[in-house]
């Protein structure tokens, strides 16, 4: 009976799929584990071996903790909304509700070919009305609701609203810009028109509408993503993009700035993890200081870490969008400043950030030193961006190396003043030495001085104590098709909520994907859309992901996005596995709305993930051909040198190893079917380069072709092999081989193709129980450690060792296949069948460890005559030295070195060695 893995894998997935095998019930007398996966963009390429390295390693762990006891909820779905839907869409003429649908169907066939233990019954596409409908009602939550920094959570707007009728602002800051606390009374409150009254809502509501800028391509019609702009002109076509301002919503996550660092240390997250998102929180404090303009009424407002270096603040620079530029600037400089905003504009703020070239314009404005009435030149830069801090820094070139290089640039002259006048020791040095020591002050004396710096600031009311995040309110809204609605209306420029009874607010089909007149959302040019003053941009694609592991417990509900007793049962996620990408995206938006949900009352808990697992990369190896420049000739790479060529990427799928299948190239395209080629050894070998694994170098492999090939299980438990599931690793299809013999050879301690039927109900050796329980202890230990490389490596030896002693004893063999159903769960399955159980494999009882079975009683001597090893000896490990050395001078190879002398000394280290002294 052979091993026919196409049949048994075909076999056994039917059977899941028609008992519903992994359907989980929202309440056990089990404990609980939620194991999740980031959930995948269904594109048109489909999946690559890449890309189910995480969720292999959480089947395998899911299917663990199924086999220990607890009701695992293992769910899968789809983040189907965003903008490569529908650009796809555009290109092709096909709407993005009909590519994503057939994109998904295409991604469910190849997960399941993999054999995942997905419930598929909880399955959710964010696209899915019934779906979006909870994404809109979460939305207007957050609209309206507000922080309350007074409670620290988000609280309902009504509530606010009764605050300033019965105090005005009082007590509650604004965290958007406009009224300070005390702006306005009860009375000025209940005087103010409607509109004002919301315009001031607004500046506090958590799901915001603002105006920001963004990147349009007139000759496009279409606003384009900073990734689409390269040097001030769009990927595509090459066209000018210039800066246009537009309504756009945000989500206040800078409130929660706080509360996201302080549930860092809650959570199993990597430490590199915590600090990606620490760094992009970026919390500091300092102070935040108003700087006169000389011969202007207008204030120039600084935040700044270091207040005490003002007496060394030799220039300002200003963001280029900074709304005092126009203001300040000087009729001399006018056009210098217009030709440089000019050069702004066509700039994406990723490129800012990335420049390394330094440019800048003078604005002819001076700031006043507060303290000194020093006057400070105002210079406009790139590097300053207006969403950070104020828009606004003050440079102290003799204590920092950025500014000191910009000083130098553009030739201002810079003081050597770096210390204190606020502590009585005013500190001189030279730019060098405070490059060197990477700072002003140290320790107390540095703290010291920061403290006096803002006593003095706020006591002379120039400034106040501030504490300041990199951190920006993310922005919440795409002039873009494909994405949930907005469910707000506008009138008079006020935006009200959509009635609950309303949603979900479907997408209407649309003619054309182009943008609405001004550059907003293709739904501007809907008249019954228009008509109805609806919202005209659509949502991120990060809104469906930023909730949806809620959903998966109760994905059917059609009156709650989650019931509350269903949310209380499985809580937090026990295991996450994704990408280290998504670290400052969706994983923090994600701990924002569980936050924000966890406040309403809405969940009982306010972090969605406990564990975090990251998994590495698996990296293409891609190939190369060497064409001859010029001509239709392929040059072998070891000859490449003899000629003056171009590199080209060639399929991976027709080179074997690195040798050129020539026929399947011929093949590939038309302009290489007379294609010549010049060999080594009569071969054309290939170049190589481990990338990343993408069609567009093509150097993907279909999982697909490997399992019509290998086998599910092969696939599986290679790709764990590769190595450790956190580390980056290049593909090699060759070694996949190994695994699949590997599976044959445990196949053929039940069955022999020749011989049949080879297991039997015989009593087990110590011999072959030592092998199991070694094998439960690693297996167990680390799969729990996701050291699953490990626990394949684990299974081979304990096969080969196992093949060794010609075991074929269920009391062995049966607990070895409970071991490996989570890593290779068809052949598990199929064995543990044919072994007679009537029961299913995925429920059976995981194998106990005793310690008893692995015990050494005895030990296994290097025996040494003078220091050099001579045999060996199997001894107990509880003998005495006399029994040692008794039995030591019987060995018959002892006694032909003693040659008939007593030995001067026999030295025993138990445990370790034994050597006679002659």
């Amino acid at each position: 009976m052979e091993y026919n893995f196409r049949e048994i894998e075909k076999k056994w997935q039917q059977d899941w799929r028609d008992t519903h095998a992994y359907r989980v019930p929202n309440k056990s007398e089990k404990p609980k584990y939620y194991v999740l996966d980031m959930f995948p963009y269904p594109s048109g390429a489909g999946l690559h071996v890449g890309h189910p390295l995480g969720y292999i390693a959480s089947d395998i762990y899911a299917r663990y903790k199924r086999l220990k006891g607890f009701n695992v909820l293992h769910p899968m779905g789809y983040d189907a909304f965003g903008l490569p839907a529908e650009q796809y869409a555009i290109d092709h003429g096909v709407h993005p509700a009909v590519s994503t649908h057939a994109n998904i169907i295409n991604f469910r066939s190849q997960l399941d070919n993999i054999g995942f233990c997905f419930d598929w019954d909880r399955e959710v596409r964010t696209s899915d009305p019934q779906y979006y409908k909870w994404t809109q009602w979460i939305f207007l939550q957050l609209f309206n609701s507000f922080f309350n920094r007074l409670t620290n959570k988000a609280e309902r707007i009504d509530s606010l609203v009764k605050a300033f009728e019965a105090e005005g602002n009082a007590s509650h800051v604004m965290p958007g810009s406009g009224f300070t606390p005390g702006s306005f009374t009860a009375e000025d409150w209940k005087g103010f028109d409607t509109k004002t009254q919301q315009d001031i809502l607004m500046q506090y509501r958590l799901a915001f509408c603002g105006y920001g800028e963004v990147n349009w391509c007139e000759a496009l019609g279409t606003v384009l993503a900073n990734d689409e702009v390269i040097n001030g002109v769009s990927e595509r076509g090459g066209y000018p993009v210039v800066k246009k301002k537009l309504r756009q919503w945000y989500l206040r996550i800078t409130e929660y700035a706080d509360r996201l660092l302080e549930g860092l240390q809650t959570v199993d997250f990597s430490d590199a993890m915590k600090e990606m998102q620490s760094n992009w929180i970026g919390k500091s404090s300092g102070a935040e200081i108003e700087f006169a303009v000389k011969d202007s009424a207008e204030k120039l407002k600084v935040y700044t870490t270091r207040p005490d270096t003002i007496f060394g603040v030799d220039f300002m620079v200003i963001a280029p969008e900074h709304d005092i530029v126009r203001k300040i600037v000087t009729v001399e400089q006018q056009s210098a400043v217009d030709i440089y905003l000019d050069y702004v504009n066509s700039r994406s703020e990723r490129e800012r950030m990335a420049e390394k070239k330094i440019s800048g314009v003078f604005t002819g404005a001076y700031a006043l030193n507060p303290f000194d009435g020093r006057q400070i030149p105002v210079w406009i830069s790139e590097y300053v961006l207006a969403g950070y801090g104020t828009g606004a820094i003050m440079a102290v070139p003799c204590g920092d190396e950025r500014d000191f290089k910009f000083a130098q640039h553009f030739h201002i002259p810079v003081t050597n003043i770096i210390g204190s006048h606020f502590n009585g020791e005013e500190a001189n040095a030279t730019k060098d030495a405070v490059l060197e020591n990477s700072g002003f002050l140290t320790g107390m004396v540095m703290r010291e001085a920061m403290e006096a710096a803002i006593t003095r600031i706020e006591a002379d009311g120039i400034g106040t104590r501030k504490r300041n995040y990199k951190m920006r309110d993310a922005a919440f809204s795409r002039q873009r098709y494909w994405g949930e609605p907005f469910p707000i209306t506008w009138n008079n420029g006020v935006a009200r909520a959509l009635p609950e009874s309303e949603l979900p607010l479907e997408l209407p089909q649309v003619e054309t994907y182009k943008p609405g007149p001004e550059g907003e959302g293709p739904l501007a040019n809907i008249p019954e859309w228009v008509s109805r003053e609806l919202e005209t941009n659509t949502m991120p694609g990060y809104a469906g992901s930023s909730w949806y592991f809620l959903r998966y417990m109760d994905p059917h509900n059609e009156n709650a996005f989650c019931d509350r007793s269903i949310s209380d049962y499985w809580g937090q996620v026990d295991l996450y596995i994704g990408g280290t990408e998504h670290a400052v995206g969706h994983l923090l938006y994600s701990r924002m709305w569980t936050k924000a949900l966890y406040d309403l009352g809405y969940i009982g808990f306010d972090e969605p993930f406990k564990r975090l697992v990251n998994q590495g990369m698996i990296q293409g190896s891609s190939r190369f051909v060497y064409r001859v420049r010029a001509t239709n000739k392929f040059v072998s790479q070891g000859l490449k040198d003899k000629y003056e060529t171009d590199e080209i990427h060639v399929d991976v799928n027709f080179v074997d190893g690195v040798e050129l299948d020539l026929d399947a190239f011929r093949s590939w395209r038309e302009e290489y079917n007379n294609a010549e080629f010049i060999l080594e050894d009569d071969k054309y070998i290939c170049g190589t380069l481990t990338e990343k694994m993408s069609k567009r170098l093509y150097n993907t492999v279909n999982p697909d072709d490997l399992v019509h090939k290998y086998g599910a299980d092969t696939f599986r438990m290679y790709e764990m092999f590769l190595g450790p599931v956190e580390m980056s690793k290049p593909w090699d299809t060759k070694g996949i081989e190994g695994v699949h013999r590997f599976l044959k050879k445990l196949w053929r301690l039940f069955f022999d193709e020749l011989k049949g039927k080879q297991w039997n109900e015989e009593k087990a050796t110590e011999a072959e129980l030592k092998v199991l329980h070694k094998a439960i202890k690693q297996i167990e230990d680390v799969t729990e450690r996701f050291s699953f490389n490990t626990g394949v490596s684990g299974f081979m030896i304990a096969v080969n060792e196992l093949s060794e002693l010609k075991c074929h004893k269920r009391e062995i063999l049966e607990p070895i296949l409970v071991l490996l159903a989570p890593y290779a769960p068809h052949i598990a399955a199929e064995l543990w069948s044919l072994l007679g159980n009537a029961s299913s494999v995925l429920d059976a009882p995981y194998p106990v460890f005793e310690q008893k079975y692995v015990t050494e009683s005895s030990k296994e001597y290097p025996i040494s005559i003078n220091g050099k090893l001579r045999t060996t000896m199997v001894i107990a490990l509880d003998a005495a030295q006399a029994d040692v050395e008794a039995l030591v001078l019987e060995n018959e190879v002892v006694q032909k070195w003693l040659e008939g002398k007593a030995p001067k000394k026999i030295i025993f280290v138990k445990g370790k060695m034994i050597n006679v002294v002659i």
